[in-house]
This record gives C-alpha cells, sequence and structure tokens, in this order.
C-alpha cells in the first residue's frame, strides 16, 4: 500500500455552492451544511497514475464512536439508500452524493477510498466531515412544507414575536431565536447528544434521529432540566439571584451558549415563553417547520378530569390543595411533520411543550401531538393529547371552603379557557388568531359533539328561578399604567323584581401570569343595597404604594369579587385579571448600516415611577448584529428622568435585523424595546465603472 500513498491529492466539499443551493449558507459558509433528499457534490482530485486500475468509493460514519457504518452504493438504489455519481477527467473527479429523504440528521464522517480492482485500499481521507439536517424544501421529506413563505417564516426567520398578557389585554415581546448564529447548529446537535437515549445507547438513538417524531420529543425533554443534562431550569418566584431571571431574557443564543460552554449544566431561569423559544430555536435550526404559539386563559389539569378546581377560603383567598390552575396565558411551539405512526388525517401542525409539567412516558416532556386531534376530541393519540386537550378546554369550577370544611361551589365556567390563540403572523409582525385549529366555536353543535367525544359532560344553559339569577356582578378598569394610582369599578346589577340586600367582598392581588400568589393589596367587604331593576357601583382605589411591593415582576392585579345574599340569591364571583402597562425602550440607529462596519445605536428610556430606580441595565442583543451585551446605568434613575446610552457594533451579516433591548432594574422589570436594521452589502472597491460601446 505504501508504493500508492498519495493517489488522493484533495477533498473539495464545495462548501458555498452546495451550502448556497442547500439554503444553509446562514448557518456557516466554510464547512459543509447539507439537508436530506437532496444532492450535493463534491470534487476529488487525484493524480493520474494508471487509473483503469482503480477507483473510488464512498463510505459513511455516524455516531459518537462511528457506530453506524453507511456504505455509499455507486450506481442509484431503490430510494433508501445513500448513493452517488461520478464525472470528470482522470486527475479530477466531480462526485454527487445522493442522500435518501429518511437519512439520519447530524453529523457524518466521510471516507474516500481509492480501491485497487481486487479490493484492496490504495489509498483513503476519512477525516471529511459535514452535517445533514431535514429537509422541509423537499417534497418527500416528513417534514415537507410546500408553501416557501411559511418556510421563510418557520425554518430561517431568525426573529420572533411572543405573546403574553391576558385573553383581553394582549401584549408582546420581541425573541431573538438566532438559530443561525455561530456555534448555534453545534449546540443544537449538542442537545441531542445529552439526551437520556443518546448517553443510553448512541448507535441507537443516531439511528433513530431520521424521525422527526423522535426528534422533536427529545428535545422538549432536553430543553427542561428537570431528570436530565437539559438546559433550562425552570422557577416561577423569586428570588433569581443565582441566575437570570427569566423576563430579562431577550433571545435563545445567549441561553444555549451558556448551556454548552457550562459543561452541559442546567442555566436558570426559565419559563414557559423562554422553554417555548429554546426549543423553536432547536427546531427551527434543524430543519423542522416550528413556530411559537401562546394559549390564553390556558388550564393546567392535573387529574385528567377535564376540570380545574380553584379552591377559595372565605376570605377569597386561594387555598392550597389541587394542583389544578388556570394561568393567564401559556406558551408551547408547533412543528410540521407528516405523522406516519399515526392514522391518517393527523399529518401538520404537532403540539410540542417543553415546559416541565406532567410527566410524559416517564419523561417530562409533552408531544408530539397532532392539533387536528385536540379539534376532533381524539384523546387516544399519542402523544399527551389529553393533557393539550384539557388545556385548551377545560371547564373553571371555583369552591368557597366553608368553616366546617364544607365546599359551595359558587361558580362554572366552560367557555373561559382557550381564548385567542395567537402565533405571529408570516407576514410581518402581527398577530395571527389559530384558535379554530383546536377547538369549534363556542356553543356549537360540533363543539358539543367534540367534547362529549373527549368524555367531558356537556351541559345546556338552565333557566332557574328568577331570584337566582337576581344579582349579576362585573368589573370595569381601565388600562392602568405601572407606577399611576388607578380605579376599579365593581357593578353589582339587580335584575330581580325586589330590592337586594347582600354583603360585597372585593380583592385585589398581585399575581404572577401563572396565577401564583405574589401579595394581597387591597380588600374591602361592605354591605350594599340594590333596588329592584338598578345598580350599584363601588370604587376601589388602587394606588401605587399598595401594588408595588408585590407586582415588580408580572406586573398584574387580579380582582375578585364575591357577593352573597342570604335567601334572596346564589352567591356570585367575578374575576378579572388586571395588567399594567410599562413605557417601551426608545432605540435609533441611525445612517446607512454596513455588514462589517462599526455602527451605533442610541437607547433611551424615562422612569415612569413615582419612585427612583436603582441597579439599571439595558441588554442588548440582535441575530446577525451583535452578541448579547449588557450596559449598566450609572446612579439612580430619577421619577420622570430620561436615561441615555449608546453601544457601538459591527454587524456581521446582511438583510434585514431586528436590534432588541431589555431594560431591567430593582423596582422595574421586563421593559422591551425594538428596531428594524437593514444591512447592506459592502460595496468590492471604488474603482470607476467604464462603460463600452
Amino acid at each position: 500500500m505504501e508504493n500508492y500513498k498519495g493517489l488522493i491529492l484533495d477533498v473539495d466539499l464545495r462548501s458555498r455552492e452546495n451550502n448556497g443551493a442547500h439554503r444553509t449558507r446562514e448557518i456557516d459558509r466554510e464547512r459543509l451544511i447539507v439537508r436530506r433528499g437532496q444532492p450535493f457534490s463534491i470534487t476529488v482530485q487525484r493524480s493520474n497514475s494508471e487509473p483503469s486500475k482503480h477507483h473510488l468509493e464512498l463510505v459513511l460514519h455516524l455516531g459518537k464512536r462511528d457506530e453506524v457504518v453507511i456504505k455509499v452504493q455507486n450506481e442509484r438504489g431503490a430510494g433508501d439508500k445513500w448513493w452517488f455519481n461520478q464525472q470528470g477527467a482522470q486527475d479530477e473527479t466531480l462526485m454527487t452524493l445522493h442522500s435518501p429523504v429518511d437519512a439520519v440528521i447530524g453529523q457524518y464522517r466521510l471516507a474516500v477510498l481509492m480501491m485497487s480492482l481486487d479490493g484492496r485500499i490504495l489509498d483513503k481521507m476519512d477525516n471529511i466531515r459535514f452535517h445533514l439536517l431535514f429537509n422541509p424544501w423537499c417534497r418527500d421529506d416528513v417534514v415537507y412544507l410546500p408553501d416557501d413563505s411559511l418556510l421563510q417564516e418557520y425554518v430561517m426567520n431568525e426573529d420572533g414575536v411572543i405573546y403574553m398578557g391576558t385573553w383581553d389585554y394582549i401584549r408582546n415581546i420581541p425573541w431573538n431565536y438566532g438559530q443561525f448564529e455561530d456555534e448555534m447548529m453545534d449546540i443544537c446537535f449538542e442537545v441531542l447528544d445529552n439526551s437520556k437515549d443518546a448517553l443510553k445507547n448512541s448507535k441507537m438513538d443516531a439511528e433513530r434521529r431520521c424521525d422527526p417524531v423522535y426528534v422533536s420529543r427529545t428535545i422538549t425533554a432536553m430543553v427542561n432540566s428537570n431528570g436530565d443534562k437539559g438546559v433550562l431550569s425552570g422557577r416561577w418566584n423569586e428570588p433569581y439571584t443565582d441566575g437570570v431571571a427569566p423576563y430579562r431574557w431577550t433571545g435563545s443564543v445567549p441561553i444555549l451558549q451558556q448551556w454548552s460552554e457550562a459543561g452541559f449544566r442546567e442555566v436558570k431561569y426559565g419559563q414557559c415563553w423562554v422553554f417555548a423559544a429554546v426549543a423553536c430555536t432547536v427546531l427551527r435550526c434543524l430543519g423542522i417547520p416550528t413556530r411559537l404559539i401562546t394559549n390564553f386563559s390556558s388550564a393546567h389539569d392535573v387529574d385528567g378530569n377535564l376540570a380545574v378546581d380553584i379552591l377559595l377560603d372565605e376570605t377569597l383567598e386561594s387555598r392550597a390543595g389541587k394542583r389544578d390552575s388556570s394561568w393567564n396565558f401559556h406558551c408551547w411551539v408547533e412543528s410540521w411533520m407528516r405523522r406516519d405512526d399515526l392514522p391518517k388525517g393527523n399529518d401538520g401542525w404537532q403540539v410540542l411543550d417543553p415546559t416541565p409539567q406532567e410527566l410524559s412516558d416517564g419523561e417530562l416532556c409533552c408531544g408530539p401531538c397532532p392539533v387536528t386531534a385536540i379539534k376532533e376530541g381524539n384523546l387516544g393519540v399519542k402523544y399527551d393529547a389529553a393533557f393539550v386537550f384539557a388545556e385548551v378546554n377545560a371547564d373553571i369550577i371555583q369552591w368557597i371552603l366553608q368553616p366546617d370544611g364544607q365546599r359551595q361551589k359558587i361558580n362554572v365556567n366552560q367557555s373561559s379557557v382557550g381564548r385567542n390563540i395567537s402565533t405571529k403572523s408570516i407576514y410581518g409582525d402581527s398577530r395571527e388568531d389559530v384558535t379554530l385549529h383546536y377547538k369549534y366555536p363556542e356553543g356549537s353543535k360540533k363543539e358539543r359533539e367534540v367534547y362529549q367525544k373527549a368524555g367531558r359532560r356537556v351541559t345546556e344553559p338552565t333557566n332557574d328561578s328568577a331570584e337566582a339569577e337576581q344579582l349579576q356582578l362585573s368589573v370595569k378598569h381601565a388600562k392602568p399604567v405601572f407606577g399611576t394610582d388607578f380605579d376599579v369599578i365593581i357593578e353589582v346589577k339587580n335584575e330581580g323584581g325586589k330590592d337586594a340586600r347582600a354583603q360585597l367582598t372585593v380583592l385585589a392581588s398581585a399575581v404572577t401570569y401563572n396565577s401564583l400568589h405574589r401579595g394581597a393589596c387591597q380588600k374591602q367587604t361592605i354591605t350594599v343595597t340594590v333596588p329592584a331593576h338598578k345598580a350599584h357601583k363601588e370604587v376601589l382605589r388602587l394606588h401605587y404604594n399598595d401594588y408595588s411591593r408585590f407586582a415588580f415582576e408580572h406586573q398584574l392585579i387580579r380582582v375578585k369579587a364575591f357577593i352573597e345574599a342570604p335567601g334572596q340569591n346564589e352567591p356570585v364571583m367575578t374575576v378579572a385579571d388586571i395588567p399594567l402597562s410599562t413605557p417601551e425602550v426608545l432605540i435609533q440607529v441611525p445612517g446607512k448600516v454596513v455588514v462589517w462596519e462599526q455602527v451605533t445605536a442610541y437607547i433611551s428610556f424615562t422612569n415612569p415611577l413615582p419612585v427612583p430606580l436603582k441597579g439599571g441595565m439595558f441588554t442588548v442583543e440582535g441575530a446577525g448584529l451583535l452578541s448579547a451585551t449588557e450596559i449598566h446605568v450609572d446612579g439612580d434613575i430619577s421619577p420622570g428622568q430620561k436615561v441615555s446610552v449608546k453601544h457601538s457594533f459591527s454587524p456581521r451579516r446582511t438583510g434585514v435585523r431586528k436590534l432588541l433591548v431589555d431594560f431591567d432594574s430593582d423596582r422595574l422589570k421586563d421593559v422591551k424595546g425594538v428596531t428594524t436594521v437593514i444591512v447592506h452589502k459592502k460595496h468590492r472597491n471604488n474603482s470607476p465603472v467604464i462603460t463600452r460601446f
């Protein structure tokens, strides 16, 4: 063999050309990154000594220890095998490789072998590496999505919008998915490599990575750190002093980088939108079309009875007991794929939820569950259909716990869960409502049929006595700004034919978005007399000093109003969640922005509170623009004071980019700002243009 060394002189992976054709140039221009089911070409240079006496063969190796070995056929096979064809002169051969549409995704090691006619290896180059991803542009790939405008959003777009707040006051924050930023693809494969299955049996795990059902389910388990080497640790209340508060993140990139650099130790901390956003980054990077979903008034049904029981004591405070809860909003992702493992009709969008909530086959993960199965009430479909169905359809039942331990049912609401289910539109930063993908219209005949199929009781409206409906409660409020005093109006209507004397209790509390109680701000109990066919209004004034001690994280006030008129009326309760708005961070990037040329961002914010802000800090980041950077504010920010900072950076990639800013301080959190930056290509030179006539 020594006499033949040097027959293979060089192998050119033609990375720039291949990556351009495979839509992976944003990930890397130097390394070869291709998509399955689509051919790519490499060039082999060899010495021209007696070419008739030898030929080229290709062998692929896969897995942590090269456990999977694939011999590439030199002619087209049955369609489910790797194969190659070649053309060219004796000293340079163009080899075109064809991967099957169900090829395993991952990093491959390619060996190019020079073989003698009698089967001996004369020379080889065996340390050639490339990555293979899912291919949603390929018609036969199970993640194929036929609309290119959808692919531009759900695979290629690195900038997102996440919807939050309450169903009747929806706000949004920008998010940098950054799936094509430096190191992201490698870290995404590290996420898979550190899963329980991969660590237990690397060969079996590698072979199963052809299947997006397996890969996406692995990712939902690995994005949370419960029970494995996952990325994010969840926390839903202060303090966050040993990590980063969930509301401070503005993108997935710093989270994934920190996890990788720390040797796969969990990053602190995440909440539902952070878990979902990180999953979206990983799935898009690997080539699975994915979008982030927000479900408003989302139910968490622990016992599977399609009802969420809320237990209150006589003071209207929530009592510990059942872990059922109702969240103002909850985020998950949907990924697009064909479900060959399920009966027909389950293809398309699949729910995947990486927030650690309930066990699914022994793991804290959820999905993929077909959205169509949720809409049709097919709860036997894997994975986790019953849990997801309850999130968008459960009843909310409120109980008062009497001093003697008895429970009194005071309210059943069958239509408040699963409202304004939202995602970012493909046509810009506006909101798209996808509620009708998950459920038929409220009150429709089809909706009732689905409920019965799913095993949920269906109750028709009842016509009780006039006395039973005599008193009605409602809570009205403006859209208050965090830092101001504001009024909440509780209106008691008497629809009956005689005066009503009743006891009215009103409790205002600060809560988190997932209904954790932070502290009571104000409470009052009064006796009211409401004349027949009239209304009585009670005004509750909430002062900044009353709520500021508790509501600085989620800026959310929950008002519960409860009225009881013994002998005249069943107890009535209503609940209103009041989000407190905050001003935006203002950002300007003046002048023409050119790739790799320094620009300056001017950032400003005005303190809206009646108290000084301490420890002010801006965090700036943007895919293709700059890595997450912290800018500390010197000194306190007085009430009404405008603070301005500037930050210079050199954009790394051309195109339409988003610059994201987060502001945090001791008393004001989660203040966001975003601006669009168009990064132009560099002019190669300033040579005079010669026009020929």
